[in-house]
């Protein structure tokens, strides 16, 4: 099979062959159809995170159909989607707990495990999910972790009706549908001088979007920043009513600078997602049909993944970018 491969940090994906992965007992082999490019695999590619082991196949937004199943949950020729969180151990605290997402033995898809950006790939049956039938393939690859952990951050944000949505990418472009939905305001911030991103947040529904460096018109009850800049976690906080949080939905983001106290004082919050549940999983794919949700994307061919993550990289993307295999 074609995949692309991660052979050191910093370099291009190159382009190869290798045998189609078998599955061993209680993981399905998955033809694959289209796998979303995250932010998060830019950050493994550039060398933002440890290195993962190489070569290594990135891609954790994959949707696909069943090839072959070890397990009877899943039957060959079934549609399926499979997430950034890949594997944990079931039995320590945190699997027992319900904070699975924690789990210290964790593998992450694309990372730990040969992810999506190939033609085939096997992943654990437990960490899969089925498709409803109304996504098509590149709508729903962006859900498997754009949708899904920024679902998981808006979940943290409680009953708050005035939203900030720092940063206006993949996660953000889909998390403002569920707002709209649930009749909350959303206030894009972007890039000083992105007008093209602004104009594609009021498009969609936002009250307002502007510069980091304009004043919102309004006090904001929560905020999150989904952009990699830790520099937006003062200018959150300045932006959030007493007791709202500033929930930062990243896997990496710079260094947070120091701040006044009094920017975090009353009762104010700060706090980080990490990873996701499947439970989020779950509850995300059924509110994202009951809504008929739409992603905004652009498709790739695989032999053109080093343009797609050029391309995110460099704030090309409107959306979602997605390869189609």
């Amino acid at each position: 099979m074609r995949a692309a491969f991660l052979n050191q940090k910093g370099k291009s994906l190159t382009i190869g062959e290798v045998d189609i992965p078998e599955p061993t007992q209680g993981e399905i082999l998955i033809k694959v159809n289209a796998c979303g490019v995250c932010r998060t695999d830019l950050h493994i590619v550039d060398g933002d995170m440890p290195a993962p082991d190489f070569p290594r196949i990135p891609g954790h937004q994959i949707v696909g159909e069943v090839a072959l199943s070890t397990v009877a949950e899943f039957s060959p020729g079934q549609r399926v989607g499979v997430p950034w969180l890949g594997w944990t151990c079931g039995f320590c605290g945190y699997c027992n707990s319900g904070q699975e997402n924690l789990c210290d033995s964790a593998r992450f898809t694309g990372y730990d495990l040969n992810g999506g950006f190939a033609e085939f790939c096997v992943a654990d049956a437990r960490y899969c999910f089925l498709l409803d039938s109304n996504l098509t393939d590149l709508q729903a690859a962006p859900l498997l972790c754009a949708g899904l952990i920024g679902f998981r951050a808006y979940r943290m944000i409680g009953e708050s009706n005035k939203l900030g949505f720092f940063g206006f990418g993949s996660a953000a472009h889909i998390l403002l549908q569920v707002a709209l939905y649930e009749k909350k305001d959303v206030y894009a911030i972007t890039r000083t001088g992105d007008t093209v991103s602004q104009r594609f947040a009021r498009k969609l529904g936002a009250k307002w979007s502007g510069g980091s460096e304009e004043k919102i018109p309004v006090e904001l009850d929560a905020a999150i920043i989904f952009a990699p800049a830790g520099e937006l976690v003062p200018l959150a906080l300045s932006s959030i009513r007493k007791g709202g949080a500033v929930v930062c939905a990243g896997i990496h983001m710079s260094d947070i600078p120091s701040f006044r106290y009094e920017q975090l004082w009353g009762e104010r919050v700060v706090r980080s997602v990490a990873n996701l549940t499947r439970e989020d999983g779950e509850s995300f794919l059924k509110i994202a049909s009951e809504i008929q949700l739409e992603t905004v994307v652009k498709s790739y061919s695989l032999d053109h993944i080093n343009h797609a993550l050029d391309d995110l990289r460099l704030g090309r993307i409107q959306g979602s970018a997605v390869i189609e295999i």
